[in-house]
């Protein structure tokens, strides 16, 4: 495949989960803003800049508001969903040839239905349009497209940009400190609510819920799922011919990652959470910039955060 169309297909795969995961984590975020009068607004709206890696204006006092206009529909800031979308459409045009028509088309419709200005009483309804677009992509690749090196490469880019994701989300419940969302918000805010009382059978401990949400073997958003099936996928791309240890960079970040939250007891996770989610951001990054190295040497990586000038 060429290295042009492989590099599409992964960041299509990214920026769809991307936009789903930031709205996904705005959700929960700003109607906790607007139901809690105790939480501090301008700290809580900067440190949630923070975390998603956005840029954070230092000039005024941040609103609820300011948030949902940098991190939805600021069409110039690489954090949001709008710049996103965008982006994935972009990429879909350049890989015109191997992805479906149908694909294509729902890329280009969710593109230009895309609002500029979200008003305040739309904005739940929004996020949940955000999602349902961003699912319509994933099941017609799923449901449509032969399990070939195009389907590795777009899963692969998912699978990254997933485990990133969850850890931001992660990392965001200890921003407002007892004001945070709960962990039942948390796990709605994944879809992981129903999945995670068949699976304990009790209402959400931080414990229980944080196991899940990291080391879950069996759920498609826990860290270690999205980072085991990254494994795979570079593993199908091409297959492994070492005979000691292993020779990819993105393999052996992943696999250190992953090896780190699988071993390390939940009860130490937890009480350093954000050390650990940033390691897991740390990781997922160092690996895509491997990936980059080594299957798309030719253009400049996409940039999650906009480089100073």
């Amino acid at each position: 495949m060429l290295s042009r169309i492989a590099e599409s297909l992964f960041w299509i795969g990214r920026y769809i989960e991307r936009a789903d995961g930031t709205a996904r984590i705005l959700d929960v975020h700003l109607q906790l803003l607007l139901e809690d009068p105790w939480i501090e607004e301008n700290l809580a709206c900067r440190s949630l800049l923070s975390v998603m890696g956005a840029d954070i204006p230092d000039d005024r006092e941040l609103t609820r508001s300011d948030v949902l206009t940098i991190l939805a529909v600021d069409r110039t800031e690489p954090a949001s969903i709008a710049y996103s979308l965008g982006a994935a459409r972009e990429n879909a045009r350049r890989a015109r040839e191997v992805i479906s028509t149908e694909l294509w088309e729902a890329l280009n419709t969710t593109r230009a239905r895309m609002p500029r200005k979200v008003s305040a009483e739309k904005v739940h309804e929004f996020f949940g349009w955000v999602r349902e677009r961003s699912a319509l992509a994933v099941g017609i690749i799923e449901s449509a497209t032969s399990r070939d090196e195009a389907w590795s490469f777009f899963t692969l880019g998912r699978s990254i940009e997933r485990a990133d994701m969850t850890a931001r989300l992660l990392a965001t419940r200890s921003l407002t400190e007892a004001s945070g969302p709960s962990w039942t918000t948390i796990l709605r805010s994944v879809g992981a609510y129903e999945a995670y009382l068949r699976t304990y059978r009790g209402m959400p401990s931080a414990r229980n819920a944080a196991e899940f949400l990291l080391l879950d073997r069996l759920f498609p958003r826990s860290i270690l799922f999205s980072v085991s099936r990254a494994e795979q996928c570079m593993r199908d791309i091409e297959p492994r011919t070492d005979r000691v240890g292993v020779s990819d960079q993105s393999l052996r970040l992943l696999g250190q990652i992953r090896s780190e939250l699988e071993y390390r007891p939940i009860t130490e996770i937890l009480d350093e959470l954000p050390r650990h989610m940033d390691s897991v951001q740390a990781a997922t990054s160092a690996a895509s910039e491997a990936i980059r190295q080594r299957y798309f040497p030719t253009n400049a990586a996409p940039s999650w955060v906009r480089e100073n000038s």
